[in-house]
C-alpha cells in the first residue's frame, strides 16, 4: 500500500500536463493545486490496489465516488469545480497511463486475480481524483475564509453613541 501510495504521488508530480495547468491557474497557488491533485492520486491508487486484492465491484465503487463527487459540486466554489474537471484529465496523461496500467497488472498478477477484470479501471480512477480532491480543497478555501471574514467582523470595535445622541422616539437595546 505504501508503495501503491508513493508511486501514485510521484507520478502525478512529475505529469507535465499538470504542471501546465497550475501555472494556468491564478486562484490556487501552483505547489498546492500539485501536491492536492499528487496525494489524491496516491490515495486513489491504494483503494485501486485494495479494488484488486478484495476484488471488489468497480462499477460499485465509481458509482459510489462519483456520487459523492457530484455532491461535492454543490459544496464547492465554482472556480474551483471548473479547475477539478481540468484536472481530471490532465491527472491521467502519459505518465500516469505509461507507469499506473503496468502497476495495476503486475499487482493483479500478484495476488492471482484476472488482468483484464479486476487491472481494468485504474485509470478511471486516477482521473475521478482530481475531481474529488480539488473540490475539498475548495470547500477547506471557502470555509477558511468564512472563518476569516467572520474574525474580521468581530475584530472590528462596537461603535457605542452616547445616550444624548438618541432621540425621544428613537428605540435604544442595552
Amino acid at each position: 500500500m505504501l508503495v501503491s501510495f508513493a508511486l501514485g504521488t510521484i507520478i502525478t508530480i512529475a505529469e507535465p500536463d499538470l504542471q501546465v495547468l497550475a501555472n494556468q491557474v491564478p486562484s490556487i497557488p501552483n505547489e498546492t493545486l500539485i501536491w492536492t491533485v499528487a496525494l489524491g492520486v496516491g490515495v486513489f491508487l491504494v483503494i485501486a490496489v485494495l479494488r484488486i486484492i478484495f476484488k471488489l465491484s468497480l462499477p460499485l465503487l465509481l458509482c459510489i465516488l462519483y456520487a459523492a463527487l457530484f455532491l461535492l459540486s454543490f459544496a464547492a466554489p465554482a472556480d474551483f469545480i471548473a479547475v477539478a474537471f481540468d484536472s481530471g484529465g490532465v491527472a491521467s496523461g502519459p505518465m500516469t497511463a505509461t507507469f499506473l496500467l503496468p502497476f495495476a497488472q503486475g499487482a493483479c498478477e500478484a495476488v492471482g486475480g484476472n488482468v483484464v477484470t479486476d487491472a481494468f479501471g485504474v485509470v478511471a480512477m486516477v482521473a475521478m481524483t482530481p475531481l474529488i480532491t480539488i473540490q475539498i480543497l475548495g470547500v477547506v478555501y471557502q470555509y477558511q475564509e468564512r472563518k476569516k471574514d467572520k474574525e474580521e467582523m468581530l475584530a472590528q470595535p462596537v461603535k457605542v453613541l452616547p445616550l444624548m445622541a438618541y432621540g425621544d422616539a428613537d428605540i435604544i437595546e442595552l
